[in-house]
């Protein structure tokens, strides 16, 4: 499945996201790589960064990232249902609950890559069972319908968006 092909059917919401990624991209191509080059991003970040917030309230380094990993694994439970033709509307989370509750800050560096790279290579594992028929099946997740594919796409975008914050504010100053 290609990105040009999820972006009629992705919420408002995720656009932005979305946008990040080229519109020619294919989904397992694109995990397969996120796979190899966010580890060497996250061991590109010094340690005395790790803490580091660029303003008051926003979180760290270390809860960025960890967010990342939290939001993953609610987008393979997603995908997961959506992939068995589950018809029960899923519910959002509290993004900011999670990340509060995380301990990020108390995590190494060597944690959470290794941690990524089990994440990632599980949801890549599940992806590669979808069909492209299922691909396209619509599930119902935080009260917006959605295609499976569409979500995959989301998962990778909203990586490659919190990689690109963390360059701008967190890691260029």
């Amino acid at each position: 499945m290609k990105l040009r092909d999820a972006l009629g059917t992705c919420p408002a919401y995720y656009r932005p996201y979305l946008d990040t990624l080229e519109p020619e991209m294919e989904l397992l191509p694109l995990m397969e790589r996120q796979l190899v080059n966010f580890p060497r991003f996250l061991q590109s970040i010094p340690q005395d960064k790790w803490e580091y917030a660029y303003a008051p309230g926003k979180w760290s380094v270390a809860e960025a990232l960890v967010h990342v990993l939290d939001t993953e694994r609610v987008f393979q439970y997603r995908a997961l249902c959506f992939g068995r033709k589950d018809t029960t509307p899923l519910p959002g989370f509290d993004q900011d609950a999670y990340v509060s509750q995380s301990r990020a800050n108390q995590r190494t560096l060597s944690d959470v890559l290794e941690e990524y790279q089990l994440v990632r290579g599980s949801g890549l594992a599940l992806f590669r069972t979808f069909s492209e028929e299922d691909l396209q099946w619509q599930g119902t997740a935080s009260g917006v319908p959605m295609p499976l594919g569409t979500l995959g796409f989301i998962m990778c975008a909203h990586q490659r968006h919190h990689r690109n914050i963390l360059r701008e504010r967190y890691l260029e100053r």
